[in-house]
C-alpha cells in the first residue's frame, strides 16, 4: 500500500516565512481589532525568557506567526501553540530545561483574531481554531501582493 503525503498548498507556501510574517504583521497593525493590550509592553512571552521583547511591534509579529500557523496546519489550539513558541531557561550551571511560552498572550491573540473574523471555533474531533474563509483570503492576498512585487 503506497502512502501519499500531500503537501500544503497555497501562496503562503511560496514566500519565505519571515517576509511573510512581518507582512502581515504590518497589516495587522493597521486593523482595529489588533491593538496591542497596555499589559504587553510589561510581560515576558514564556517563563523561559529573562526580559520583555525588545521589539516594539512584536504584540503583531506574533499574531502574524499564529495566523500562519493557523494557515499551515489547518487546526491550531493553544496548548500545542505554546509548546511552538517555547523555548529552553538558561538556568545557570544546571542543565537547561523546556518552558512552555505564554499561554495568555496566544489566547488573547486568538480571541482578537476571531474578533476580526479571520479564526473560527472547531469542535470536532480535532478541536481547536481555524482560519474562515475570510481569513484564508486575507493571508493569500498579502502573498499575492508580495509575489507581484518581486
Amino acid at each position: 500500500m503506497e502512502i501519499k503525503i500531500e503537501k500544503p498548498e497555497g501562496l503562503v507556501h511560496e514566500i519565505d516565512a519571515q517576509i511573510f510574517i512581518d507582512a502581515l504583521a504590518k497589516k495587522l497593525e493597521s486593523l482595529e481589532e489588533f491593538k496591542m493590550p497596555e499589559w504587553a509592553g510589561y510581560v515576558k512571552t514564556g517563563r523561559s525568557k529573562e526580559r520583555v521583547p525588545d521589539r516594539e511591534d512584536w504584540w503583531y509579529v506574533r499574531a502574524a506567526s499564529i495566523l500562519r500557523t493557523a494557515y499551515v496546519k489547518g487546526v491550531v489550539g493553544v496548548s500545542r501553540l505554546r509548546t511552538k513558541y517555547g523555548s529552553r531557561k538558561n538556568r545557570g550551571m544546571r542543565p537547561e530545561k523546556f518552558y512552555k511560552s505564554s499561554g495568555k498572550v496566544i489566547r488573547v491573540i486568538l480571541q482578537q483574531a476571531a474578533k476580526a473574523g479571520i479564526v473560527e471555533v472547531v469542535k470536532d474531533k480535532k478541536a481547536g481554531k481555524r482560519l474562515t474563509k475570510q481569513g484564508v483570503s486575507f493571508l493569500e492576498n498579502i502573498a499575492k501582493e508580495l509575489l507581484n512585487k518581486k
